[in-house]
């Protein structure tokens, strides 16, 4: 069985590639996010049409089709070419090959940067220097994670099996890792906000769910234990349209380029 110590960094976790077998799976059932959210990252950022967001570790564009939805021009950078491939085309969204340590990205060329669900596995601090480095002096960062609720009880079942399954990995224990933020001289007015989110699915989603994590196994024992657990969290929470609410907890922590 394999260990996971709780020091290694997730970014040695082969961050670069480990999603390309999830592809399909992240598509389908990944969750968005509230549009309280978007609202608060882009408060204050106005006109919206004016304004170049980079979207660092963008996988499939969850977030960078949210961003384009209000005009906001995107370059959604992200190193996996099959989440690259997997993208829904949108006309303010362009994808480019890169890492959140090397974006490839003009000295001071964007307003906004973006990170949605990634910011644990960047190597951090090299990550913010280039968060800096590529924002105007005016500019802003969002790092932003839906966090699973432990006060909802399918959630907290659900956390339960996803941590067994894994092995305990240390992504979903570590998987909102601010602390870098919290202490890099790159960025100072450090502020945290939260939102609620419900993300429906009935019980192909929460399976798909589950294995869109890429530290979830998808054969041998532990996959078919979780399987058979997933199936009856499902058959005890649905209710009469057949649907089941995962809730999220969606913290936005906002920063200013130093």
């Amino acid at each position: 069985m394999t260990t996971h110590p709780e020091s290694t960094p997730l970014h040695t976790f082969n961050p670069l590639t480990r999603f390309s077998d999830r592809v399909e799976d992240y598509v389908k059932y990944r969750p968005s996010y509230p549009a309280a959210a978007i609202d608060k990252i882009l408060e204050n950022l106005t006109p919206s049409s004016q304004h170049v967001a980079a979207d660092i570790g963008a996988g499939t564009g969850i977030s960078s089709r949210l961003l384009g939805d209000r005009d906001v021009n995107v370059i959604a950078i992200e190193p996996n070419a099959a989440m690259r491939e997997a993208a829904e085309p949108h006309p303010l969204v362009e994808f480019r090959d890169g890492t959140a340590e090397i974006t490839n990205l003009c000295d001071g060329s964007v307003d906004l940067v973006t990170c949605f669900q990634a910011f644990h596995w960047f190597n951090p601090e090299p990550s913010l220097s280039e968060f800096r480095r590529i924002l105007k002096p005016s500019g802003r960062l969002a790092v932003v994670w839906n966090n699973r609720v432990q006060e909802d009880a399918l959630t907290r079942e659900y956390n339960r099996l996803v941590r067994e399954a894994s092995n305990h990995h240390p992504a979903e224990s570590r998987m909102q890792t601010v602390e870098p933020l919290l202490i890099t001289k790159n960025f100072i007015n450090i502020r945290e906000f939260n939102f609620i989110y419900q993300h429906e699915l009935d019980l192909t989603g929460l399976i798909g769910r589950a294995t869109s994590a890429s530290y979830v196994p998808r054969q041998g024992q532990a996959y078919e234990q979780l399987i058979t657990g997933l199936q009856k969290l499902y058959q005890n929470f649905c209710d009469q349209s057949g649907f089941v609410y995962m809730v999220y907890r969606t913290s936005v922590h906002l920063a200013e380029p130093a």
